[in-house]
């Protein structure tokens, strides 16, 4: 995708694979990363979202912000996004975060995976890329 070096909170130097900049998302990132999600949905291209392991807890502003644009634009993600997959390398955690997909997936429309490392994200990720469901979650 050519707008990679416009992108400040998403990497997409190994697109169709965007990685989330945990360094970039600071407090009162979500406009920014509101505008790239718009860019990455007006592109068309199928897409998988990779979350890192949170560097620290995103600020209650910033979480309100992205959710109403994921309220806004669930059809939009939809059909662009085949996953977000969370990166997080313990297992109570992923079995928390498990749980509490089912309620955002139904909520934002977009197939989630939680997951023990970037490596495994990058596969997942690329076997969705080639045609592979999610498997079900909750």
């Amino acid at each position: 995708m050519d707008a990679a070096v416009r992108f400040t909170i998403h990497d997409l130097t190994d697109f169709p694979l965007v990685h989330l900049r945990t360094d970039a998302a600071v407090p009162g990132y979500a406009p920014t990363w509101c505008a790239e999600m718009d860019e990455l949905c007006a592109h068309g291209e199928r897409f998988v979202l990779i979350y890192p392991p949170a560097a620290r807890q995103e600020g209650h502003e910033d979480r309100k912000v992205r959710g109403m644009w994921l309220k806004q634009n669930k059809e939009a993600l939809a059909a662009t996004c085949l996953a977000l997959i969370i990166v997080e390398p313990y297992s109570d955690k992923r079995t928390a975060l498990a749980a509490h997909m089912a309620g955002t997936m139904r909520a934002f429309g977009t197939p989630q995976a939680a997951v023990a490392s970037i490596a495994e994200a990058a596969a997942l990720a690329r076997r969705l890329l080639a045609g592979e469901k999610l498997p079900a979650v909750g």
